[in-house]
């Protein structure tokens, strides 16, 4: 029996797996929607085919290059400049220092001359004061002075702090601790009423018309800063001196303020103290008096206020 030939065909092709997902094939297959597609085609076209990255470097160089050339114009601006303002520095520091000079060279001229006219008034004292030249002379602090007499140094409180407040706080002081101008004005004032002859507050000589003063936080004596501690030597019979004003208002008056307020204080007698002249002597009222005829010149007194006070 004759055996038919084999029927020869191509095999199909195997089948999909993901055939029967159709829908899904074509959603991955068409991602970007048609529309888009042609107009990023087109804008491209319109940008003559350039590359977004290299539009993007070009204007990030444009941009350095716009921001090197500011930078060098104010650099080249700044080194123009800076001569010519360190010049005005420069002349700025050498007129203050020319008037710092000539301030100092009138403070010195000053000086003399208060040293001049001090000078001549003791001399005029001395030689046309009579027989009470002396006496006027050192009433009126015109005289260094050296005699027995007392030392007292009043201080402020260990504690003392500018924050503190309490019944002794006022605008200028806020401390209770504090020394205060009036305080010395009280203790000056209890001393001469006690006997004293003459009186200094750290080397500063006291006289009828001594002012004792605060300015800010520091007390003054006739326009002069002083700081503590606060050294009070006056002139007299040392141990009658002492007692006199220890036992009056104004040293039961000092006694509180330790007590009370810790002002530190210290009272002692002294063998000799001395007390310089006061730095110059300015007369408002008084006149000299007229020599009388036949007497000359050692019969002229000058009518002095000599009564003691400080205000």
């Amino acid at each position: 029996m004759p055996q038919q030939p084999p029927v020869r065909s191509t095999p199909s092709p195997p089948r999909r797996p993901d055939a029967s997902m159709s829908l899904l094939n074509n959603v991955m297959d068409h991602s970007l929607d048609d529309g888009y597609a042609e107009a990023a085609a087109r804008r491209d076209a319109e940008d003559g085919g350039m590359p977004r990255t290299l539009r993007a470097k070009l204007g990030l160089a444009a941009g350095l290059v716009l921001a090197a050339l500011v930078v060098t114009v104010g650099a080249a601006e700044a080194r123009i400049d800076a001569p010519v303002v360190a010049k005005e520095r420069e002349e700025l520091i050498d007129r203050i220092d020319a008037e710092t000079s000539s301030a100092d060279t009138l403070e010195r001229t000053v000086d003399k001359l208060r040293d001049e006219v001090s000078a001549q008034q003791r001399e005029a004292l001395r030689d046309h004061g009579g027989e009470q030249g002396a006496l006027v002379a050192l009433l009126a602090g015109a005289t260094e002075v050296e005699g027995p007499g007392i030392k007292l140094v009043v201080d402020d409180a260990k504690s003392a702090d500018e924050s503190a407040g309490g019944p002794r706080e006022s605008t200028n002081f806020s401390d209770t601790g504090r020394v205060r101008d009036r305080d010395m004005q009280q203790i000056v004032n209890g001393l001469w009423e006690s006997g004293a002859e003459a009186v200094s507050i750290n080397g500063q000589r006291l006289t009828a018309l001594s002012a004792i003063r605060a300015a800010g936080e520091a007390i003054l004596v006739d326009n002069k800063p002083l700081v503590p501690p606060y050294t009070v030597l006056a002139v007299g019979d040392g141990k009658n001196l002492s007692t006199a004003f220890q036992d009056s208002a104004d040293g039961q008056y000092l006694h509180s303020l330790q007590e009370n307020f810790g002002v530190r204080t210290s009272i002692s007698d002294q063998e000799t103290v001395r007390l310089p002249a006061a730095p110059s002597l300015i007369v408002r009222t008084a006149e000299p008096k007229a020599a009388d005829p036949g007497k000359g010149d050692g019969g002229a007194t000058a009518d002095t206020e000599t009564e003691k006070g400080t205000s």
